[in-house]
């Protein structure tokens, strides 16, 4: 069952309201995001993407929009009910990113949308003391970085289900 947070209530109530979230966005998005999306076409979508342990501190909301060149995007909007900050809040906020991307590609959609996360924080702590880079939750985030903007590795191994095994995973690794 879910508790009945007040934060929550004001900020469904708030950014339920389309010209309000315009607005929002309008103030608070970044000028090169800002300048990649229309605004005007901007719309509630249903869908939560908040895993079920943190129903109780958190609450989102997701807008769909044109972008200026006519693609489809998504602004997921995540509140944080808690006063603790997390140190893997940008991974998190990555992977509900994934969770809507899905979602577009489950309605029918042949190519994958951009998503635009936008964290609400109202914690003691400020300003947020982690980062909002996820990879900046890596060991390594430059090796991360240009992992995640290459396309992935692919092996090839013709003939692996028609011949032995062994003499197919010879030919993997020759």
């Amino acid at each position: 069952m879910k508790m009945f947070l007040p934060h929550d209530a004001l900020f469904k109530q708030f950014l339920g309201d389309i010209a309000l979230a315009r607005n929002f966005f309008e103030v608070h998005l970044p000028a090169d995001v800002l300048s990649q999306v229309c605004l005007s076409s901007l719309k509630r979508v249903s869908g939560s993407f908040v895993e079920p342990t943190l129903k109780q501190s958190h609450s989102d909301m997701v807008y769909s929009f044109e972008t200026v060149t006519g693609k489809d995007g998504y602004l997921y909007c995540l509140l944080e009910h808690q006063s603790t900050t997390d140190k893997m809040m940008a991974f998190r906020m990555k992977k509900y990113s994934l969770a809507v991307m899905q979602q577009h590609l489950d309605q029918g959609y042949s190519t994958l949308p951009l998503v635009v996360p936008v964290l609400f924080y109202h914690g003691e702590t400020s300003p947020y003391p982690y980062s909002l880079d996820w990879f900046d939750c890596f060991d390594d985030k430059e090796a991360a970085r240009r992992l995640d903007s290459e396309p992935f590795t692919f092996g090839r191994c013709d003939g692996y289900s028609r011949r032995r095994h062994s003499e197919a995973w010879d030919d993997c690794l020759a």
